[in-house]
C-alpha cells in the first residue's frame, strides 16, 4: 500500500519533484477531490444565486455580508494551528513505524547464542522465534485494519502456523481483560530458561543478552499498543477541523466577485470563477488531509504501513536464520586485499571522477593562518632539534590539569646557540621563556627559526 518513489527523485534535477505531480495512486487528488468539487459546487450555487435569482434590495444586503464575511475570515488562525497539527502528526507517524517490531536483533542473538544441531537445540530455537513472530502477529492484529482482515479470529492464527491447538488452549485458559499479547513473550522467557538448565545457552552472559532483546523486541509491541490506545488529544483535532472548514464556509461568501458598478474597493474585475480561492482550499486542505491519512498508519489508505508484508517478511527471514542458517557457514579463505596494505576496491566507469576527488583533511585543512607573520620574517637554521623543545629555566614548564601529575621533560642542551634578544619574538608550539628570547621550533620540519 505503500507508494515508494525513492528511487525517482534519487538526483536533483531541474523541475524534479514535476514527474511526480501526476501520479494518482496516493496523491493530494485522489485524497481530496470530493471536498474539492463540493466546495466549488456550493460557491457556484451561491453565486448564481447572488447573480440571478436575488432581488435589487438583496444583493445589496448581500455584498455588505460579503465584504464583512472578507474582512474578518483572516481571524482565523488556521495557518499557526494547521501546522503544528501536521508537524504533531508526522512525527508521531513516523514514531509508530520505529515501534513495529522487527526480529532481526533477536534472531541473530538466538542463532548464535542456543547451541545445538541436533531435533532438540532446532526445536528449541524455531519455537523461541515462532513465540516472539506469534506475539507481534497479536499485536498488529489488535491495532491493524488490514492484518485484522488477514486475522479476524485465533482460528486463523493456528491454521497459518503462528501457534498450535495446544498452545491456543493454553492461551486461552489464562484468563485477563486486557490484551494478552504479551503471553507468547513469558512462554519465550521461561523456555530460555529451560534452555539455560540444559546448557543449550553456555553461560549467563549469553541468556541476559537474549532477554535483554526480547525485552526490546517486547517494549515496541507495548509501544504500538499504547500508540493505538492513546491518540492526539480530540479536542486538539476537533479545532484544527473546525478552524479549517469555518474558513472556508466563510470564504463561500466572502470571496465572492460582486458588482463591480457598486464600485466596492478590491471588486474592480468580476472574474466568475475564484481561481486563488481554489488554491487556497486546495492546499489548506490537502493539509488537513495529510494529518487525517498519517494520524492512524495502520489502516488500508494508500500510503499507510505494509503490516502483512512486514509479518510475512519477518516471520520467514527469522525462521531461516535459526533454522536453516544455523551452523551454516561459507569456506573461509584470505580476501583479495590479503598482502596489501592500502585496500582501494575499484571503481567502474560511472564513478571512475570519485577518484580525482581529494580526500577530506578537515574544514581548517587550507585554512590560511593570518595571524602568523611572514615567512620572509623567520630566519632558518638547518640544525636539526627535537619535536619539542623547552626552555632550560626554573620558571617555565606546562600547565597541568590538577589530575595529571607533572612531567618531567628534558631541558634544552646548553650547545645549541641563543638567538639574538632583538626583533619581535612570539611562539608557535614551544612555551615561552620568561628569561630568555622566545624560540620556535618547527614540529612538523625539526629546523629551528627565530624572529628577526
Amino acid at each position: 500500500m505503500t507508494v515508494t518513489y525513492t528511487a525517482r527523485v534519487a538526483n536533483a534535477r531541474f523541475c524534479g519533484f514535476s514527474k511526480l505531480l501526476l501520479a494518482w495512486k496516493g496523491s493530494i487528488y485522489k485524497v481530496l477531490y470530493k471536498e474539492f468539487l463540493a466546495f466549488f459546487a456550493m460557491y457556484t450555487a451561491i453565486s448564481i444565486t447572488y447573480r440571478f435569482f436575488l432581488y435589487e434590495d438583496q444583493r445589496r444586503y448581500f455584498e455588505k455580508l460579503a465584504i464583512y464575511c472578507n474582512r474578518y475570515a483572516s481571524l482565523i488562525p488556521m495557518s499557526f494551528v494547521l501546522g503544528f497539527y501536521v508537524t504533531l502528526v508526522v512525527n508521531r507517524w513516523w514514531n509508530q513505524y520505529t515501534s513495529i517490531p522487527l526480529p532481526d536483533r533477536l534472531m541473530c542473538v538466538l542463532s548464535g547464542g542456543l547451541q545445538g544441531n541436533d531435533e532438540r537445540g532446532r526445536l528449541l530455537r524455531r519455537t523461541l522465534m515462532r513465540y516472539a513472530s506469534l506475539s507481534a502477529l497479536l499485536i498488529l492484529r489488535s491495532v491493524s485494519t488490514a492484518v485484522f482482515k488477514r486475522f479476524p479470529t485465533m482460528d486463523h492464527v493456528v491454521e497459518a502456523g503462528f501457534m498450535s491447538r495446544e498452545e491456543r488452549k493454553k492461551f486461552e485458559g489464562l484468563h485477563s481483560p486486557y490484551n494478552k499479547y504479551w503471553i507468547p513473550c513469558v512462554w519465550f522467557t521461561n523456555l530460555a530458561a529451560v534452555a539455560r538448565c540444559e546448557g543449550r545457552i553456555k553461560d549467563d552472559h549469553t541468556f541476559k543478552l537474549l532477554l535483554e532483546e526480547l525485552n526490546g523486541f517486547r517494549g515496541k509491541c507495548s509501544m504500538l499498543f499504547h500508540y493505538d490506545m492513546i491518540s492526539v488529544p480530540l479536542v486538539y483535532t476537533q479545532v484544527v477541523t473546525l478552524a479549517v472548514y469555518s474558513f472556508f464556509l466563510v470564504c463561500l461568501i466572502g470571496r465572492q466577485f460582486l458588482d463591480p458598478s457598486q464600485g466596492y474597493p478590491g471588486h474592480d474585475l468580476d472574474l466568475y470563477v475564484p481561481t486563488f480561492t481554489l488554491l487556497q482550499f486546495f492546499f489548506y486542505a490537502g493539509w488537513l488531509k495529510v494529518a487525517e491519512q498519517l494520524i492512524n498508519p495502520f489502516g488500508e489508505d494508500d500510503d499507510d504501513f505494509e503490516t502483512n508484508w512486514l509479518i510475512d517478511r519477518n516471520f520467514q527471514v527469522s525462521m531461516m536464520a535459526v533454522d536453516e542458517m544455523y551452523g551454516d557457514l561459507p569456506v573461509m579463505e584470505r580476501d583479495r586485499y590479503w598482502n596489501d596494505s592500502n585496500p582501494r576496491p575499484p571503481y567502474t566507469a560511472a564513478t571512475l571522477f570519485v577518484l580525482r576527488k581529494p580526500s577530506f583533511q578537515g574544514s581548517t585543512f587550507d585554512m590560511a593562518d593570518t595571524s602568523a607573520p611572514p615567512a620572509s620574517a623567520f630566519t632558518f637554521t638547518s640544525r636539526p632539534l627535537s619535536a619539542f623543545l623547552f626552555p632550560s629555566t626554573a620558571q617555565s614548564g606546562l600547565e597541568h590539569c590538577s589530575s595529571q601529575p607533572a612531567i618531567s621533560l628534558p631541558k634544552a642542551t646548553s650547545g645549541i646557540p641563543k638567538p639574538p634578544s632583538t626583533g619581535n619574538q612570539m611562539s608557535l608550539l614551544a612555551v615561552p621563556s620568561y628569561v630568555e628570547p622566545q624560540r620556535l621550533r618547527s614540529v612538523s620540519v625539526g629546523s629551528e627559526f627565530t624572529a628577526s
